[in-house]
C-alpha cells in the first residue's frame, strides 16, 4: 500500500518532468568552453577542476560544484565507524588541511562555503605523506582563493510543506572571509524538523485470525539551532593553526496517539493511549590543530577534539477514557557523552620516494546514563518515577581510555605505483561503574597496506588489506530504551562486550573516461569478522531477556559497482547520469537458533540506485534531476530472544528543479520522500524463538508522506 502511494506521487510529478525534458531537449545546449583546460590530471593521478570550469553553471556553494563532477560519490563515500582520527572517516580537506572535528568536519561545511571563494578543487586518487587524511579511497581537497582582505555572505531561506498541510520555515546564513593572515568561516542555521506519521498495525494469531489492530499517529515539532565557527591563522610560513567550534540545541515535544482494538474478545473492545515525550538535545564541540614546518621540509602537527552531548527524554503513557487521563507508564532516559582526543605526529621526508609519519593518539570517551521506569501500582515512588511504582532504577558510567602508537610509511615505488604501510598498536581500558562495576584491558595490533597502480592515465587499480577494530557503542553497556517497541519498555545492558574485529580485503578498479566524460568503478570486498556484535541471551530465572553481545565469528563479502556518465556522445554534455549496484552477503551463526543466517540489520546490505541531472546554462542556469535508491535481496531481519523483525525493501527518491533569477538569486524546488516504515514482527511466547511458540504476527506500516520544499539562495 505504501509503495503504491509513492508511485502515485511519482505519477503526479511525471508530467512536469516530461515537460521540462522536452523543453530542454529542444533548447540549444551551451558548449562547454574551456573544459579541457579547466580540468586536468597531474602525474600523481590527481584530477584538478579549476574554478572557471564551473563558471558556466554559476554554482551557489561548493556542494553545487561537486554535483557537476562525474564519480564524486566515490570520494564522498566517507569512512565507516572506525576508531581514532588517523584512518578513514573524513575524506574532505580545506586548503589541504583536515578540519579537526566530528560533527564539525570538512564534509559538513561544503554546503555553506560559497562557490565564489573557491580557486580549484582536487580529487586526489593517490597516496602521499603530505596528506592530512589516511586510508581514503579518494580525497576531496577544496582550495580557497587567497587575498589580503575579502568577505562574502551566503544566505538561504526555505519553507517545507508536509503531507498534513503543515508549513515550516527555515534559514541559514554564513560569512567567509580573510583579513591578512586570518581566515574565518561563521554560520548559523535554523532548520525545523516537523514530522507527522500516520501508521496502522494488524496482529494475527498463528492461524491467521485477526487478533488486534493499532491505529497510530505520531508527531514531532523540532527547531534545531546550529552555530559554527572555523578560524585559521598563519603565524608564519612555517607555523599555522586552526580552531573550530560547533554548538547545537534541539528541544522539542513529540507525541504518539494509539487506538487499540482487541478482537480476541466478543464484543471487540477499544482503548485509547497517548504518549507525551518531551526531549532535550544539546551538544558542543571544539577542535583545533597546529602545524610547524621545519627547514628541511619535515613537519610536526597536533590536533585535538573536545565534545559534549546531552540527550534527555521522558516518556509518559496515559490511558484515555473520555476526558480523563490515567498515567500507567513513566520512562526517563538520560544520556551524556563526552570525548577528548589529542593526536600528535612527526612527518619525515627521507627522499622523494619515502616519507614516514610516526606519533601517538590519546583518547578518553565517557558515557553517563540514567534510566527510571515506573508502572502503575499500589504504591508511588515519587516524582522520580512519575508518581508511579518503581520498577527499574539504573545508573551507570562507561569510560574508555585508549592509546594508539602508529607509524605510516609512504613509498612511491615508481611514477605509477605507490604503497602505504601502517603499523598501529592500540591499548585501551574500559571501566564501568554504577549498576555494574568492572574494568577490562585490551590490546590490538592493526596493520594496514594500501597499494595503488596507475595502469594507464585513465585506469587505476587499488588493493587494500587491513586489520580493523570497530568502535563500541557504549549505549550497549547499560540499560536503555527501545523506542521501536511499544510493548518492550527498556532493554538490558551488557558489561561483557568486546570490540568487533575484522580483516578487510579489497580490490578496486577505476576507469576515468577521456575528456571528463565519466567514471566507472568496481570494488570487490571480503571481511573476516571476529566477535560479531548482535543480540544475545541474558535471561534470569524469572525473566526472558536479551542484550547486545558478542556472538562469534562471521563473514561479509560482495561487490560494489558505480558508474557516472556525461551524455556527450548524443550531444548532451550537460546531462549527467549515475547508477550504483551493491551486492553483499553477511553471515554468522545465530546464538538462539544455532543456524547460519545473515547478520541482524535494519538497513544496508544490497541496494541499487540511479540518478539523473540536466544543466541548461543557456536558460537562466536552470538544472533539474532526480535520485532514487532502493534496497533489495537481503532479508533485513533482526533476531531477538523472543521476536524477529523483518523490514520490507522500500525505495526513496529526491527530485529538484532550480533556476536563477535576473538578480542572481537562486530559486529551488525540491520533493523528497520521508520514506515509509514497514515491519513484520513475529512474537514468541512460552520461551525463546528456539523453544517457544508463535504468539502473534504484527504487520505494521507508517507514512510521513512526501515533503515539498522551496528554497531561495543568494550571496552578497
Amino acid at each position: 500500500m505504501q509503495a503504491t502511494e509513492n508511485n502515485k506521487v511519482l505519477v503526479k510529478l511525471l508530467p512536469l518532468a516530461i515537460a521540462v525534458a522536452v523543453f530542454s531537449a529542444v533548447a540549444t545546449p551551451r558548449t562547454v568552453l574551456g573544459q579541457e583546460s579547466a580540468v586536468s590530471e597531474d602525474e600523481s593521478s590527481t584530477v584538478v577542476y579549476q574554478a572557471e570550469f564551473f563558471d558556466q553553471y554559476q554554482p551557489f556553494s561548493v556542494n553545487d560544484m561537486l554535483a557537476r563532477i562525474p564519480g564524486i560519490n566515490l570520494a564522498r563515500g566517507g569512512g565507516d565507524n572506525r576508531r581514532g582520527l588517523g584512518a578513514g572517516g573524513n575524506q574532505v580537506l580545506i586548503n589541504g588541511r583536515r578540519v579537526a572535528g566530528k560533527g564539525n568536519e570538512g564534509n559538513a561545511q561544503l554546503s555553506r562555503i560559497p562557490a565564489s571563494e573557491v580557486e580549484y578543487i582536487e580529487i586526489i586518487r593517490g597516496t602521499s605523506g603530505d596528506l592530512d587524511v589516511r586510508g581514503g579511497n579518494q580525497i576531496i581537497n577544496v582550495v580557497l582563493q587567497q587575498a589580503q582582505s575579502s568577505q562574502s555572505y551566503a544566505y538561504e531561506v526555505n519553507t517545507d510543506h508536509y503531507h498534513d498541510g503543515k508549513y515550516q520555515p527555515g534559514a541559514k546564513i554564513s560569512v567567509t572571509g580573510q583579513n591578512l593572515k586570518l581566515n574565518y568561516f561563521l554560520s548559523a542555521e535554523l532548520e525545523p524538523r516537523w514530522e507527522f506519521r500516520d501508521g496502522f498495525e494488524r496482529a494475527f494469531d498463528v492461524n491467521g485470525t485477526l487478533s488486534n489492530t493499532v491505529d497510530r499517529d505520531e508527531g514531532r515539532d523540532a527547531w534545531p539551532v546550529t552555530l559554527q565557527a572555523n578560524l585559521g591563522y598563519e603565524f608564519s610560513q612555517q607555523d599555522t593553526a586552526n580552531l573550530n567550534f560547533q554548538w547545537n540545541d534541539n528541544e522539542y515535544d513529540s507525541y504518539a496517539d494509539r487506538v487499540l482494538t482487541d478482537f480476541s474478545v466478543t464484543p471487540a473492545t477499544v482503548s485509547v493511549e497517548r504518549d507525551t515525550i518531551p526531549t532535550e538535545q544539546s551538544s558542543w564541540e571544539i577542535g583545533g590543530d597546529y602545524m610547524h614546518v621545519f627547514g628541511n621540509g619535515n613537519r610536526w602537527k597536533t590536533l585535538f577534539i573536545v565534545n559534549d552531548a546531552d540527550n534527555n527524554s521522558v516518556r509518559s503513557r496515559y490511558q484515555v477514557d473520555d476526558t480523563t487521563l490515567e498515567k500507567d507508564l513513566y520512562l526517563s532516559n538520560v544520556e551524556r557523552t563526552r570525548e577528548r582526543i589529542i593526536r600528535s605526529s612527526y612527518i619525515a621526508n627521507f627522499s622523494q620516494a619515502h616519507s614516514v609519519e610516526s606519533g601517538i593518539e590519546r583518547a578518553q570517551t565517557t558515557l553517563d546514563t540514567s534510566l527510571q521506569l515506573g508502572l502503575l501500582g499500589s504504591t508511588s515512588a515519587g516524582e522520580r518515577f512519575g508518581g508511579l511504582a518503581a520498577i527499574t532504577d539504573s545508573t551507570g558510567t562507561v569510560e574508555e581510555l585508549r592509546s594508539e602508537y602508529f607509524a605510516i610509511h609512504n613509498w612511491q615505488l615508481n611514477d605509477r605505483m605507490s604503497l602505504e604501510s601502517t603499523m598501529l598498536f592500540e591499548d585501551s581500558t574500559i571501566s564501568q561503574s554504577g549498576t555494574s562495576n568492572r574494568s577490562r584491558s585490551f590490546t590490538f595490533f592493526r596493520p594496514r597496506f594500501d597499494y595503488r597502480f596507475d595502469l594507464t592515465t585513465s585506469v587505476q587499480f587499488r588493493a587494500t588489506v587491513e586489520k580493523d577494530v570497530q568502535q563500541l557503542s557504549f549505549r550497549d553497556f547499560t540499560a536503555g530504551v527501545d523506542s521501536g517497541d511499544d510493548e518492550q519498555n527498556a532493554f538490558e545492558g551488557n558489561a561483557d562486550l568486546r570490540q568487533q574485529q575484522l580483516w578487510r580485503y579489497e580490490a578496486n578498479f577505476e576507469y576515468r573516461l577521456p575528456q571528463d566524460s565519466g567514471v566507472l568503478n568496481t570494488n570487490f570486498f571480503f571481511e573476516d569478522l571476529e566477535d560479531v556484535i548482535d543480540n544475545v541471551d541474558v535471561s534470569t530465572a524469572t525473566q526472558i531477556l536479551s542484550a547486545r553481545g558478542n556472538v562469534g565469528d562471521g563473514e561479509r563479502y560482495g561487490v560494489r559497482l558505480d558508474g557516472s556518465l556525461r551524455l556527450s556522445f548524443i550531444n548532451q554534455p550537460q546531462v549527467l547520469v549515475t547508477a550504483g549496484l551493491n551486492l553483499e552477503e553477511s553471515t554468522l551463526v545465530d546464538p538462539f537458533l544455532n543456524i547460519d543466517r545473515e547478520r541482524s540489520m535494519r538497513g544496508g546490505g544490497s541496494s541499487y540506485s540511479f540518478g539523473f541531472r540536466h544543466d541548461i546554462p543557456s536558460f537562466r542556469n536552470m538544472n533539474y534531476g532526480i535520485n532514487y535508491r532502493r534496497e533489495f535481496y537481503n532479508e533485513f531481519k533482526v533476531y531477538d530472544i523472543d521476536k524477529t523483525e523483518q523490514y520490507p525493501k522500500i525505495g526513496s527518491y529526491f527530485g529538484w528543479v532550480e533556476i536563477q533569477g535576473n538578480t542572481g538569486v537562486i530559486y529551488r524546488f525540491e520533493v523528497r520522500d520521508s520514506r515509509d516504515r514497514c515491519r513484520l514482527r513475529t512474537r514468541y511466547a512460552g520461551g525463546t524463538i528456539a523453544t517457544g511458540y508463535i504468539e502473534e504476527i504484527e504487520d505494521s506500516c507508517s507514512d510521513a508522506g512526501p515533503v515539498l520544499a522551496l528554497k531561495i539562495r543568494g550571496t552578497f
